[in-house]
């Protein structure tokens, strides 16, 4: 059973070792527990639907709970305390194409505000609904969850939208074939919810984000069916896939997704490196990808994550014998964890290693084999679990990520870091910040940031430590040479920073498009555009 108000299925948690309450004491002081209300409490303050009957719509208060909120920092805050202020009137779940072409009429027919619904794992407020004096309709795509068309010949598979990331890989792995899409969120998020937001998944190094592997596909919008062929490449003009990728339900609802897929893999392996300091490791990164060695992973931590992800693992006297030895091989308190993946045939892993192994040698790299790296593998998905382990222990963990080219990292790095550090100095309150390279690219690469705090004595002070955090990380961000985001969209919780990035016309041209596809603003208002 799916968590009502956090993450993932009940029956799985990522538990944390005994150690971890005293170094995160250390770190930030003694956490402090906040009381949590029950999903029947929740329930009762559902009020009555706007919504007029339709076949379609499902107007169950339980159902409006779980649509309410995404996965956001303050979503968490919100189902936690109970003090959610807003429900969805309703939740749809269409099964087809002309399902949606009707809900859409309906909408029409009744000023019915829209927002599709992937998977739910927003943390930007793409899926929350906002105060309206219209009723509000979620569009819950889960049921449009098949793999309805695979071309081998030109390997492009078809999609309903609503396919989470297990089932898209599962229906692909029956013919043969993947799609190499593996998003932090893959155990919940869906291939319409990538194109949505422009997801990038932890391989895109062999299999590329979400805008290369989207080939065409389907969106209904009050203005009609926008069919988006496929072709290898076109020169006729602007591309329309670009309509869609990174929409995020202004312009209409996706239903069909097409994408292209690759044939599985002889070999894949994971493996762990250690350098001594970030400068080594990232330097390795910047000229391993720039030397186009074939991986499929690459992923760096700065020593403050390296040190955390090595005490919050467990196994004591292993970590401990590990940093010995590495101690030994010039890898003492500022080292750099790099993990990378190898896709390929035997004979492509075995080029690729005799390359990676003298960039290795080059910055004074210390492999440590296979071993870390199926850890890493077995539990790639499992990091969002670490907030609920948090929150027991009276901490709230959140993120936030960007993107610059490789003259700025450092910079960027730096500056966001210590305004997180020193954010709520003012309090008294320490905040424990950590970030890695998670994506890397010839020009740059993305920088994902992770940061740590205690709960304060109530949910709305907690809130308010967040969002002045969050500001302040933005407002570096934008004005800094970053993106404002790399991989998590913009949502309603990056909107207001997103005019620094597009400009004043760029922003005009994204308001005339969804003025075109939806004149009365219904498809998802506050998202994307403020």
């Amino acid at each position: 059973m799916r968590r009502w108000n956090g993450w993932g299925d009940e029956s799985t948690s990522m538990d944390l070792p005994q150690s971890a309450g005293t170094f995160l004491s250390q770190l930030v002081g003694q956490g402090k527990r906040l009381s949590d209300v029950s999903l029947a409490e929740v329930i009762k303050t559902v009020p009555q639907t706007r919504l007029t009957a339709q076949p379609l719509i499902s107007i169950d208060a339980e159902q409006r709970v779980r649509h309410a909120k995404g996965q956001s920092l303050p979503d968490w805050l919100a189902m936690h305390s109970g003090e959610i202020h807003c429900f969805p009137d309703g939740v749809c779940f269409p099964e087809n194409c002309q399902d949606v072409k009707d809900i859409l009429r309906y909408a029409k027919a009744h000023n019915v505000e829209l927002i599709p619904y992937g998977g739910g794992t927003s943390v930007v407020g793409h899926i929350n609904p906002k105060v309206s004096e219209r009723a509000v309709l979620t569009v819950n795509m889960s049921r449009m969850n098949q793999l309805l068309h695979l071309d081998e010949q030109s390997q492009i598979a078809t999609f309903g939208a609503g396919t989470p990331g297990p089932m898209v890989e599962a229906q692909l792995l029956a013919r043969g074939y993947t799609l190499g899409h593996f998003p932090q969120s893959f155990e919940l998020s869906t291939i319409g919810g990538w194109v949505a937001s422009r997801s990038s998944g932890q391989q895109s190094l062999r299999y590329g984000r979400i805008e290369q592997l989207f080939a065409g596909g389907n969106i209904e919008t009050f203005a009609g069916s926008l069919d988006v062929p496929t072709f290898p490449a076109s020169s006729a003009g602007p591309d329309l896939r670009e309509l869609l990728l990174g929409s995020e339900g202004r312009f209409g609802i996706l239903t069909q997704v097409k994408v292209r897929v690759s044939k599985v893999a002889d070999v894949e392996k994971f493996s762990v490196i250690f350098f001594p300091n970030w400068r080594a490791a990232s330097q390795f990164c910047q000229e391993s990808v720039q030397q186009r060695i074939a991986l499929s992973m690459l992923r760096v931590s700065n020593c403050v994550e390296t040190q955390t992800q090595l005490k919050l693992a467990g196994h004591e006297n292993s970590i401990k014998w590990l940093e010995r030895y590495l101690s030994l091989r010039g890898c003492g308190d500022e080292k750099c964890m790099l993990t990378f993946g190898l896709t390929g045939s035997k004979q492509q892993i075995s080029a690729s290693k005799k390359q990676l192994n003298r960039f290795v040698k080059k910055f004074s790299g210390v492999s440590t084999g296979e071993l870390l790296g199926k850890k890493w593998q077995a539990n790639r998905f499992r990091s969002p679990y670490l907030r609920e382990a948090l929150w027991q222990q009276g901490y709230v963990v959140d993120t936030f990520e960007t993107a610059t080219d490789w003259g700025n990292v450092d910079n960027l790095m730096a500056k966001v870091e210590a305004a997180m550090r020193d954010g709520l100095t003012d309090e008294g309150e320490k905040v424990h910040v950590f970030t890695h390279l998670s994506h890397v690219y010839s020009q740059g690469c993305s920088l994902y940031t992770t940061y740590l705090y205690r709960n304060a004595d109530s949910y709305q002070a907690t809130l308010a430590r967040w969002q002045k955090l969050k500001h302040q990380a933005s407002e570096i961000i934008v004005n800094n040479g970053g993106t404002i985001s790399h991989q998590h969209g913009v949502g309603k919780d990056h909107a207001p920073y997103l005019a620094v990035e597009k400009g004043e016309l760029g922003m005009k041209v994204l308001e005339s498009l969804a003025t075109h596809f939806d004149a009365d603003q219904q498809l998802n208002p506050g998202t994307l555009l403020e």
